[in-house]
């Protein structure tokens, strides 16, 4: 069943194919487009034989009364496949072309062949597109047919990926708002690009990591493939656009080809949540900003003690100049040295040696620098080495450190800043200061610790826009992502374990009734407060039961209930009822809008609201 229904598949794409290049060769005739030939489809030139016929009844050849070239083309094209007695002027003029000499048909005179010869090209595609979409129909009839054999299929998602129910939104929802608060405190604006690229746009940009992108299938079209990051699409947009300043925020979908770990937060297809600063400025001033949004996001999610490891990739450079790596070889070396905090120093240090080609002596002169970390004092104690001492790039990266230390200091936030030469950040296109978020402490969700990791990184990358100019102009960048999914995997655990409740609506009121046939008065009043811009729900039903209509409210953290009944009505009264407290108060019919805002402005609803 499987390999049949393979093979049909296979004979409705080349069906598909074929119906598509017709069409193509129809729309290139209408505009005027040569048609010999489209792709396997024939050239679709046919002589209309009943006119040719009707021609010769008058003329000896088809251009008058002597031979050309033309009747030479029919000739040899038409061949013999023609019914001579159904046309027997054409076989008079054939047997007569037959009779002519090699030599003779070389002094034939060159003539164009009158299209009246021809059927009309759109006709003849008309006809033929109709036949093969019949075909294409009849193949894709077999395969509706065997759909329809019952099979046995598992509903489930695509391997890291997953589905998020109302509780899971709601806390997203919130992380994400006080993120872009952050941002746009900051002064960024948002912009939004296709989650797919030219695959041309993302290849050569990521280093090893370039094998986890996702490649589309070709449609007869573009080579696209999905985003891997939003940094890239961030500098074609600002290459193809012409911009040279911009301070951005784009929260979007990414996609990677990587091993999935659920609980910890890595998917392959996942948010990030990005900020950047375009445009040429003094040295670290934009990246010390960008350390501070880090902070204040980190802060205000309150998810857990953190350090921000900073470290240059001019340093790095440096280090491999002075260890003894070959030039050719820094940025293999760097994504090793990047798997440091996942991986024990031994087995970077064989990766370096055998898989990236370090020598054993250079590879043990890198393992003395990356197990230091500290602050100015060792930027500076770094700056008098023998060896980096005498690399331009080194101190070129360690001076840049030292600046950018003294602006975090001036930020308010060098307690939370870690000068750490482990850090390596194995994307290729970070020419500068590079920095990485990480929980210090793993975080308790109820019984357990969970170890989660870095949870921001970002960095400098000044050459990027100009490979994607023509003439290779570039527009300086520096920018941070924050990893949110690691950010919502630990607030999900938490909720989990009961450590935290989730509100999944934001309705403010809940119009119910204590009696029956109040369906027409709940209508009116939810009316009334939907117009005054008040979240307001009630039952559908028609006669819901009281006290299922304030469990409903309980349920979902509705903080009031105007509650109708019918001797309150006919004194034009209603009443409001916390739903905490349980406490209700009869306020005018006419006033309800203004009493339930007043309450309202009283109440605290602190806590996770969707969106």
């Amino acid at each position: 069943m499987a390999e049949s229904q393979e093979i049909l598949l296979q004979k409705i794409k080349e069906q598909g194919d074929l119906v598509r290049k017709l069409k193509a060769a129809k729309e290139a005739n209408e505009k005027g487009k040569k048609t010999d030939s489209i792709g396997s489809v024939k050239a679709v030139k046919e002589y209309d034989l009943r006119e040719i016929d009707r021609h010769l009844s008058q003329y000896s050849y088809i251009c008058g009364y002597m031979p050309s070239n033309c009747d030479i083309e029919i000739y040899k094209n038409i061949g013999t496949k023609v019914d001579f007695e159904k046309y027997k002027y054409f076989k008079r003029w054939w047997y007569h072309m037959r009779s002519f000499s090699d030599s003779e048909i070389k002094l034939f005179p060159k003539n164009s062949l009158p299209s009246i010869m021809y059927k009309e090209n759109n006709k003849l595609l008309d006809d033929q597109i109709q036949e093969e979409v019949k075909k294409l129909l009849a193949l894709k009839s077999q395969l509706v047919t065997e759909d329809a054999v019952p099979q046995k299929f598992t509903l489930k998602t695509p391997k890291g990926t997953r589905d998020y129910n109302p509780q899971q939104m709601a806390i997203r929802n919130d992380v994400l708002q006080k993120i872009i608060a952050v941002f746009k405190k900051h002064g960024a604006e948002c912009i939004d690009t296709p989650v797919f690229e030219l695959k041309d746009v993302l290849t050569g940009k990521y280093g090893e990591d370039s094998k986890l992108i996702y490649d589309l299938k070709d449609q007869g079209g573009e080579i696209l493939s999905l985003r891997y990051d939003l940094t890239v699409p961030l500098a074609r947009y600002l290459a193809m656009s012409k911009i040279t300043m911009l301070k951005r925020y784009h929260i979007a979908k990414v996609y990677r080809r990587d091993n999935p770990a659920m609980t910890r937060g890595r998917y392959r297809e996942f948010y990030q949540c990005d900020f950047d600063i375009a445009g040429q400025y003094d040295l670290m001033v934009p990246d010390a900003e960008c350390l501070k949004v880090v902070t204040e996001i980190l802060n205000f999610l309150d998810i857990g003690k953190y350090v921000l490891k900073v470290n240059h990739r001019r340093l790095l450079d440096g280090m491999f100049e002075a260890c003894g790596v070959p030039a050719d070889k820094f940025r293999t070396t760097c994504s090793s040295v990047d798997k440091l905090d996942k991986s024990p120093w031994e087995e970077v240090r064989t990766e370096m040696i055998n898989e990236k080609g370090v020598m054993p002596e250079a590879a043990d002169r890198i393992g003395k620098y990356v197990i230091m970390n500290g602050g100015v004092e060792l930027a500076e104690k770094l700056l008098k080495d023998e060896k980096l001492s005498n690399s331009k790039a080194a101190i070129e990266g360690l001076e840049g450190i030292i600046l950018l230390l003294k602006y975090c200091e001036l930020f308010g936030i060098k307690d939370k800043i870690l000068f750490d030469l482990s850090l390596a950040r194995g994307l290729d296109y970070y020419t500068g200061v590079i920095y990485e978020a990480v929980l210090t402490e793993p975080i308790k969700i109820g019984n357990e610790e969970q170890t989660v990791g870095s949870i921001a990184g970002g960095g400098r990358y000044d050459n990027l826009v100009g490979m994607f100019d023509s003439k290779n102009k570039q527009v300086p960048c520096v920018g941070v992502s924050i990893g949110v999914e690691r950010i919502f995997s630990v607030l999900e655990a938490k909720l989990a374990a009961g450590e935290m409740r989730v509100r999944t609506n934001e309705v403010d009121v809940y119009v119910a009734s204590a009696q029956k046939n109040f369906l027409e008065e709940r209508m009116k009043i939810c009316t009334e407060l939907w117009d005054a811009g008040i979240k307001t729900e009630h039952s559908y039903k028609k006669n819901p039961k009281m006290l299922t209509q304030l469990q409903h409210c309980e349920d979902n953290c509705i903080p009031l209930a105007v509650v109708l009944g019918e001797s309150e009505l006919k004194r034009g009264m209603v009443k409001i009822r916390n739903i905490v407290s349980r406490q209700e108060e009869e306020v005018p019919r006419e006033k309800l809008v203004d009493e339930v805002n007043a309450r309202l402005a009283l109440l605290n609803t602190k806590g996770i609201n969707g969106v």
